[in-house]
């Protein structure tokens, strides 16, 4: 009877533990590029809209309320009948969209930061600062904002 060569396992595991190395080499890649991209786009300037927006009617903007515009990062306000707001959606504290106009405050529902909906102003921390202003105008019925 012959033995199988010591070599064998060894090499199955050198090959498994070369695996799992690349494996969690990747998973930090990833994580590593994750977190650059996260701390790059909260810096608020460079994700912003370089020139006016058209946001559709104007009237899908409840009285009292806002609406979020997630993919142009705009959350737009009434605070009054016709006194329309904007605001940058990205939450100061950590760069999450947020998600909702509620109760008169726009909310992020990464770390509980509550908005004012007539000037964007913190009330609910832990957001450091106001959410950027907009510049928005109603033309035609619609809503047309432009980055300050």
């Amino acid at each position: 009877m012959s033995e199988a060569p010591e070599t064998s396992p060894t090499a199955s595991r050198r090959t498994l533990l070369c695996g799992a190395a690349a494996v969690l080499a990747a998973g930090g890649t990833v994580a590593v590029a994750g977190c650059g991209s996260s701390s790059s786009s909260s810096s608020g300037a460079s994700s912003a809209p370089k020139g006016p927006v058209d946001l559709g009617p104007a009237s899908a903007v409840p009285e009292g309320g806002g609406k979020v515009f997630r993919e142009q990062k705009i959350v737009v306000t009434q605070p009054t009948a016709g006194q329309y707001k904007a605001f940058s959606a990205k939450c100061t504290h950590a760069g999450c969209i947020v998600d909702q106009v509620k109760n008169q405050q726009i909310q992020c529902p990464c770390h509980g930061s509550r908005f004012g909906v007539a000037d964007g102003a913190v009330q609910d921390g832990p957001a450091p600062s106001p959410l950027p202003a907009y510049t928005v105008t109603v033309e035609g019925g619609n809503l047309k904002v432009t980055p300050s």
